[in-house]
């Protein structure tokens, strides 16, 4: 008991695992006079026993219910074994490997006190003959408390993992924002606004607003699947576009070159649907090329009517280009509006799976259009929220608005 005890308390000491697994079997072999001992770990995902330790032998995976371990595991029974290689089920592989001589085997189950199984402990050649019922016993108080310190310490592990991930993913989020606009640009005559609401810390979406000596550029991206892949994919859009167009290039050669390069970089799976448009605010004259990106929606304000305009390629990386068709020319008219949005807005669903769709955005534009950018960016995202009645953001939810302001 004295024993039991001893062990019990040196357990509660912060460990890693494969500390903690060389402080299991030294107990074991401690209060049960044995020679040798391992543990085997319970994979529920692949419904495996794991040796993640043991004396002189390399770690290896077997099937639970395979052997006298697996049928411990299968069962949840104490197996005492008093001689090992008079039983069919003993593997003598591990001691060919090893060069150990099995004789004697107490092989206990390793359940916590949720009744999950955490794996199993094997306890190997008792020093003065076979393992009895009072080693049985023993090794059963002991197996309850390692079962207990192993969960802890592999819930500790997933904990400190776990917050590694989030911090990782926080700062690809700095990354991310960063990359965004951090404030509006100024243009006579326009009132223009962008935002981007990942569904995690880190998402696929991405928009640029900024004014170059080809005017004003205005970009909307959303790559396939959510995360700091996807993230990283539409950061990479963002720099190529602005350096292709701050080294001169026009909107056609800056969307196949981007598209060219991102075909070569990007896994075989992977695309980007992107808006890509220049403001001549002289001229107040939007042309763009649309890479899977849509519907673009151009609001009327002298009719109160929305255009709505179809992409013009294929998504960015999708395949090589050589050729484009006609890029899309909109005449801005005063009080009319370019309305860009992300399919996480139009594809937001509610809890009976009713999306919130094309129209509600026309109808929300028409009503409001005479608000600033900022503030009918607001009434959007409020509009889809009270939609939902709460059910979860899936996608990420970009908006950019450019505006040709009415002159008083």
């Amino acid at each position: 008991m004295e024993a039991i005890l001893a062990v019990t308390s040196k357990l509660t000491a912060p460990f890693d695992l494969l500390t903690m697994l060389a402080e299991v079997v030294s107990a074991a072999k401690q209060v049960l006079q044995a020679d040798g001992g391992s543990v085997w770990l319970y994979d529920p995902a692949t419904d495996e026993l794991i040796l993640e330790v043991a004396s002189e032998i390399e770690p290896l995976r077997v099937p639970a219910g395979a052997g006298i371990v697996g049928a411990c595991a299968r069962d949840r029974q104490i197996i005492n074994v008093p001689d090992c290689y008079a039983d069919r089920r003993f593997n003598p592989d591990v001691d060919r490997r090893s060069g150990y001589q099995t004789r004697c085997m107490l092989t206990l189950p390793l359940v916590d006190h949720k009744d999950v199984l955490v794996g199993v402990m094997q306890v190997l050649n008792k020093a003065d003959g076979v393992f009895d019922a009072d080693d049985e016993t023993l090794a059963t108080a002991l197996a309850a408390q390692c079962a207990v310190a192993l969960q802890r310490v592999r819930m500790t592990d997933a904990l400190i993992e776990g917050e590694k991930l989030r911090q990782e993913l926080e700062m690809a989020r700095i990354v991310q924002m960063s990359s965004l606009p951090s404030r509006m640009p100024q243009l006579p005559g326009y009132d223009v606004f962008g935002m981007c609401q990942p569904a995690g810390l880190t998402g696929g979406d991405t928009f640029d607003l900024a004014i170059l000596d080809q005017g004003l550029l205005a970009v909307l991206g959303d790559a396939t699947g959510h995360g700091i892949a996807p993230a990283l994919s539409v950061t990479q859009m963002q720099a190529m576009l602005r350096m292709a167009f701050r080294l001169g290039a026009s909107l056609e050669t800056a969307f196949t070159q981007v598209n060219n390069q991102l075909a070569d970089t990007l896994p075989d799976d992977r695309f980007i649907t992107a808006f890509i448009g220049l403001l001549d605010v002289k001229a107040h004259r939007m042309r763009f090329h649309s890479g899977g990106q849509g519907p673009i929606l151009h609001f009327h304000a002298a009719t109160g009517d929305c255009d709505r305009h179809k992409p013009t390629s294929f998504p960015l990386a999708a395949m090589p280009l050589t050729t484009l068709r006609p890029a899309v020319t909109l005449e801005m008219q005063p009080g009319d509006i370019l309305v860009l949005l992300s399919d996480g807005i139009y594809e937001y669903h509610d809890a009976a799976n009713e999306q919130f769709g094309e129209a509600r955005v026309r109808e929300l534009v028409a009503a409001h259009h005479g608000k600033p950018t900022a503030a009918l960016s607001t009434i959007l995202l409020e509009a889809v929220q009270a939609f939902a009645k709460g059910a979860p953001q899936d996608d990420d939810m970009t908006i950019v608005l450019v505006k040709r302001e009415v002159q008083s």
